[in-house]
């Protein structure tokens, strides 16, 4: 009897338009539009370029010299931090109107800079000619004291203080900013499936739908038939998550890490909260299916942009404003313990959030359980 239940609730699951439209077509527009909207984004700004700078040429050459010698020598990550143009004033600075060069660096013994804006590499450029600065005077300043070793211990700390700055790597996940918006499509994904759980429930209440009203006369046991019902959409609901994921990693190309397995087993266990999600809320009073539909929708899209679905910075103001939030929105839940899979190395952080998630599903389908169980009809 349940797997002849089973079979029918899987097969009229999948009939359902709104699971069509918005656990398999909506999210791949969705992310489709994230990955024309943010690719190469991170790339742009956040990856460090060679950057391109105009020197103009001074008459004094031992100066001149040493400065040329220090740009050239100095490097970021093995990759050289300037490629350098010496030309005179006005060769420069037509070079800085057209945008072929990010700064123009005046020799002198004062060195100057001119660039037409304020980003990060002119930022760059400003930090290295105002430690260039410092160093040559100190340098100066040991040159015309009276000790003869004082050069040499400033030349000394100079440099030990370069290179007591080394390059570690907080995660070797992807540190890609944006990735956070395919994060929150999952869990969006996951949550959606409220609307499938949305069904189930309706689908039992003989006020609600003639079919609710055939189940309620019908001889099985509602322990059998929603048992059944909820097992056939967590399995669909493990197929859309699992397309989602699938067309997000190998169609869209987005870096999930290199512990793939445990995002599928993540998207699924969301998938199944939000089923039961759904299942609670339309165990909940006598509202109409439009309405309960719409109270589902609004529900998930509000707790996916409590995650940052909408503002990637707002899971950081909820963090800072109400911490405790985190904790119980099961949107936040599903994206955390993706980030946790790509950042952290430990699994003890994933695990708490899988841990959570089943602890809520569970609760929610008790929940949905003991208010469609306990109904009873006058008349049918």
């Amino acid at each position: 009897m349940f797997l002849h239940n089973f079979k029918y609730e899987l097969l009229s699951s999948l009939r359902v338009k709104d699971v069509v439209i918005w656990l398999i077509l909506f999210p791949i527009a969705l992310g489709t539009c994230f990955k024309v909207a943010f690719s190469s984004v991170y790339d742009n700004t956040m990856v460090f370029e060679t950057i391109d700078v105009a020197v103009v040429e001074d008459t004094d050459e031992m100066q001149a010299q040493m400065f040329r010698q220090i740009i050239k020598d100095v490097k970021m990550e093995d990759q050289p931090m300037f490629k350098v143009k010496y030309t005179t004033k006005d060769k420069a600075l037509k070079m800085l109107e057209d945008e072929k060069v990010t700064a123009v660096i005046f020799e002198g013994e004062v060195l100057k800079m001119t660039t037409a804006s304020n980003g990060l590499k002119a930022t760059i450029v400003q930090s290295f000619l105002n430690q260039y600065t410092h160093n040559a005077e100190l340098i100066m300043t040991a040159m015309l004291s009276d000790k003869s070793d004082t050069v040499q211990k400033v030349t000394e700390t100079l440099s030990a203080e370069v290179k007591s700055i080394n390059k570690k790597a907080l995660t070797h996940g992807n540190t890609d900013l944006y990735i956070q918006y395919f994060y929150n499509l999952i869990a969006m994904v996951a949550l959606y499936g409220s609307l499938s759980g949305l069904h189930i429930a309706i689908a039992n209440q003989a006020n609600l739908s003639p079919l609710g009203a055939r189940k309620n006369v019908s001889p099985t046991p509602k322990l059998i038939s929603i048992s059944a019902a909820l097992c056939g959409t967590f399995i669909l609901e493990l197929i859309c998550t699992a397309i989602a994921v699938t067309y997000t990693r190998f169609v869209l190309n987005v870096d999930y890490g290199d512990r793939l397995g445990f995002v599928y087993l993540a998207a699924f266990i969301g998938g199944c909260l939000g089923v039961s999600l759904g299942f609670m809320v339309g165990s909940f009073g006598r509202m109409s299916q439009n309405a309960k539909s719409a109270l589902c929708s609004g529900v998930s899209l509000g707790l996916c942009f409590f995650s940052g679905l909408m503002d990637g910075g707002m899971k950081a103001k909820v963090a800072q404003d109400a911490p405790w939030f985190n904790y119980i929105n099961p949107a936040a839940l599903i994206s955390d313990s993706v980030y946790c899979l790509n950042v952290y190395e430990d699994m003890s952080r994933y695990w708490e959030k899988i841990i959570s998630m089943i602890v809520i599903t569970a609760v929610f389908t008790l929940v949905g359980f003991m208010l469609t169980r306990r109904r009873k009809y006058a008349s049918v």
